[in-house]
This record gives structure tokens, sequence and C-alpha cells, in this order.
């Protein structure tokens, strides 16, 4: 298996709940190596630029607000599989869908506030990536 890179984003709740520290340990423990983190807060235009792909979505204004109520930290991950083992430790969106154990069922609050994002893919996690992270900037 290739080594991959997908990004996380811990949301804005994930920050105001305190538990930063809590779901980056779970992170490492999966394995992951961190080539990059830094806490920010988006503005509506790096908000809205981020979620483009979401434009024509209903929900697209509200995704908007919330990423940009608080601050967030990315966080640029590498590991073999790295999407798809991402996305399971993440769990589902919805946090009443997410397996026992996930991230998003025991941190998360609901499906719009969801502590996490991850990559869908691992060509949208270099997308992704680069939005926040130079490439000399990751380790």
């Amino acid at each position: 298996m290739a080594m991959e890179r997908t990004l996380a984003i811990l949301k804005p709740d994930c920050v105001k709940k305190n538990v930063c520290g809590e779901v980056i340990a779970r992170i490492e423990k999966a394995g992951f190596k961190i080539l990059g983190m830094k806490m920010i807060r988006l503005t509506k235009e790096t908000g809205g630029g981020f979620y483009a792909v979401h434009r024509e979505r209903p929900f697209f204004a509200e995704l908007v607000n919330f990423m940009t109520s608080g601050k967030c930290v990315p966080i640029a991950l590498e590991k073999e599989n790295a999407v798809a083992d991402f996305r399971a430790l993440i769990g589902a969106t919805d946090p009443k869908d997410a397996a026992v154990g996930t991230i998003r069922k025991d941190f998360a609050s609901s499906k719009g506030e969801n502590i996490i994002h991850g990559s869908d893919s691992a060509e949208n996690g270099r997308i992704e990536i680069a939005f926040f992270f130079p490439e000399h900037d990751l380790l």
C-alpha cells in the first residue's frame, strides 16, 4: 500500500469543548504522522473557499457560518491507506450513525457540529492540505 495524505480539521465545536488534545492523541495512536498543524480562525471568504464544492447545497451557508464561528485546527496527516483509515477512525458524519468508539460518536453532538473534518479521497486530501499548508511547511 502507498502512503497517502489526508486533511483533518478539528472544527470550532472541538476547540470549544476543549477536546483537541484527546482527539489528536487518538489520531496519533491510530498510526497517523502529523505533517503540519496550526490553529486558525477561518473568515467567511476562506471558509467559503474551502467548502466551495458545497456552494449549491442547501447547508452551505450554515456550514460556513459554523466553520467561521470560532477557531479550528487543520492538520495534515500521512499514513498508508490514510483516507479510508481516517474516515473509519472519525465515523459517520452524523454521530448518531457513527460506530461505537469513533471520534464523532464519542465527542460530536450533531450532524452539523460533528467535531472533525476528514478528506473523502486521496486527491481531495492533496487539494485540501494545499489550501492550508504550503508543501515546504510539511515535515
